[in-house]
């Protein structure tokens, strides 16, 4: 459905040039929702907007359902957008419109009757939840209906592609969740391919079915999503993690654990494991097998995606023959173990 191809942007800056992306190279099936991620300024935003050539890359070539849209002429290429909505961080609705006619205007631009509008606008309204309030003005309702207008509004002309930039950082947890779920449900009923760009990894969690994490204008890591939690390879994946799983230990027991680690008796693990095995007695087992101690540290049990998924910082003190079988057998198991020298 979206092809990036070996794209890259520069703009010219005070001290030279600025290499906002650099060979970006990313597939995103259809019907997928994908979400994009990284740190303030790795380029997310500058992405994005490259789909729709709001943003027009400097090299590289960008493809949306079977359409080149870096070779198509200025006609052709406003046809293709109207196959691809976007909603914003802050909403750009129009104050002095009401909450239907903001969400009939792209509609009014392409010239249909006020019938049609009608029959296009109020089955919208019903999907975002709101119908009550299409006559109200955007100063008359809240900021997660604002960002349901405009999700209304980006449908409005049946794209097949929707993009989101940053959607829900302006707003509250709840609201955020609230709307998060609406996307889900537009996705799934719908059929559209919906691309998330984010900086927080909650929402890659709650409604993504891969990501690709952004640093420096470079893709550093892609995947599905339950894949990159079980086993993220890049420190900045590491890092965002760190918002929705515990990877920190208290102050206090890193110091203790630091002074076993030094004298040469425990091994510092940390393990994740998803799905059936997140019920499974797989730690007793191995203290039972290998005649271990294991002390958990700290740990979670989350959900991605309907599937559970847990992590665990355990040290693990005995024999280091058997700890080396035990860690075998764990990942013999399904378990993701990973032996850690130092304390994070």
């Amino acid at each position: 459905m979206i092809e990036i191809r070996n794209v890259s942007q520069r703009f010219a800056g005070p001290q030279g040039w600025i290499e906002a992306l650099h060979n970006v190279n990313l597939t995103i099936p259809q019907g997928e929702v994908f979400g994009i991620i990284g740190r303030s300024g790795a380029g997310k935003s500058t992405l994005v907007r490259t789909i729709n050539l709001l943003t027009r890359p400097t090299e590289g070539d960008i493809v949306v359902n079977g359409r080149t849209l870096t070779s198509l002429s200025s006609a052709d290429l406003r046809e293709a957008r109207r196959e691809i909505g976007m909603i914003f961080q802050h909403f750009n609705l129009l104050s002095s419109r009401t909450v239907f006619d903001n969400v009939a205007l792209p509609l009014e631009l392409a010239g249909m009757k006020r019938a049609e509008i009608e029959a296009a606008v109020l089955p919208l309204l019903e999907l975002v939840g709101l119908t009550a309030q299409k006559d109200r003005y955007p100063s008359q309702i809240s900021g997660g209906q604002k960002q349901r207008v405009g999700i209304a509004r980006a449908l409005a002309s049946k794209p097949k592609v929707l993009l989101s930039d940053e959607a829900t950082s302006a707003l509250d947890p709840e609201t955020t969740r609230a709307i998060l779920d609406l996307l889900r449900k537009i996705n799934r009923e719908l059929k559209l391919t919906v691309v998330m760009i984010t900086h927080q990894m909650e929402v890659i969690k709650q409604v993504c079915d891969r990501v690709a994490v952004l640093d420096a204008g470079r893709v550093v890591e892609s995947g599905p999503v339950i894949d990159v939690f079980l086993q993220p390879r890049h420190e900045v994946t590491r890092a965002l993690l760190g918002d929705v799983i515990a990877q920190e230990l208290p102050p206090a027991l890193k110091v203790r654990v630091t002074e076993r680690l030094a004298k040469g008796n425990a091994h510092l693990l940390r393990l994740a494991f998803t799905g059936t095995g997140v019920d499974q007695p797989v730690l007793s087992e191995t203290i039972r097998r290998f005649e271990l101690d294991f002390n958990i540290l700290h740990g979670q049990i989350d959900e991605i995606q309907g599937q559970a998924f847990g992590s665990l910082a355990v040290l693990a003190a005995g024999d280091p023959v058997k700890v080396a079988q035990a860690i075998t057998w764990l990942r013999e198991q399904g378990v993701v173990v990973e032996e850690l020298s130092h304390v994070e």
